[in-house]
């Protein structure tokens, strides 16, 4: 399919194929749900974590006379009922990562890209560049061709001005073509595609 690419300055800068194969595929919900989960699941630390009994500070004497004192028998003060004592199968250090086969992720990278195409959202950039790192410009640029809420991935490497102006302003995201990913183009409004960006995707993908 042949879509027109703009400059930043929201000028016609002509236009580019984009293969069926990648932005024309069938959009798969189920699948978009599963790649979702398994990104969210990998990004989750894992690292909180309880004291068990043998992990808890404290004397393994017992505390007072099993009988005379008016209170229940106690063995340790580091038992679970004590105050400050151990957590019984509480969370421990751990992964949450589940797997997805690479073809499952490569058919739901496909269907995102295809989901934006289908509802219109989809902009090419003939290039992600600026000529300073100042904000207000950037801003304004953005806000001419209509990005409140955008991802724009660009080539192997962002230049360096284009990253900066970009970095403080808000709901807008911006990746490498390596960094492309089903969550972070769901999640934003419009996605925005350099010229390069597609090349990538395509060799990656095809």
């Amino acid at each position: 399919m042949k879509v027109s690419v703009k400059t930043l300055a929201n000028k016609e800068a002509g236009s580019i194929d984009l293969p069926d194969d990648i932005f024309g595929v069938d959009i798969r919900g189920d699948i978009l749900h599963r790649m979702v989960h398994f990104q969210l699941n990998k990004r989750r630390s894992g690292n909180h974590a309880v004291k068990e009994i043998g992990e808890v500070s404290g004397t393994g004497k017992k505390p007072f006379n099993q009988k005379g004192t008016g209170n229940a028998r106690q063995g340790s003060l580091r038992s679970p009922q004590m105050r400050g004592g151990a957590t019984i199968l509480g969370p421990q250090v751990r992964s949450h990562a589940t797997d997805l086969p690479k073809k499952v992720r490569a058919l739901a990278l496909k269907s995102a890209l295809s989901s934006k195409v289908k509802a219109g959202k989809l902009i090419i950039l003939d290039a992600a560049t600026a000529t300073d790192h100042k904000t207000k410009s950037m801003a304004l640029a953005l806000k001419a061709l209509g990005l409140d809420s955008a991802l724009i991935i660009g080539g192997k490497e962002i230049e360096a001005n284009f990253a900066r102006a970009t970095s403080n302003i808000p709901k807008i995201d911006v990746l490498p073509s390596q960094g492309a990913n089903v969550y972070d183009i769901l999640r934003r409004d419009v996605l925005v595609l350099t010229k390069d960006a597609v090349a990538d995707l395509t060799e990656r993908l095809k």
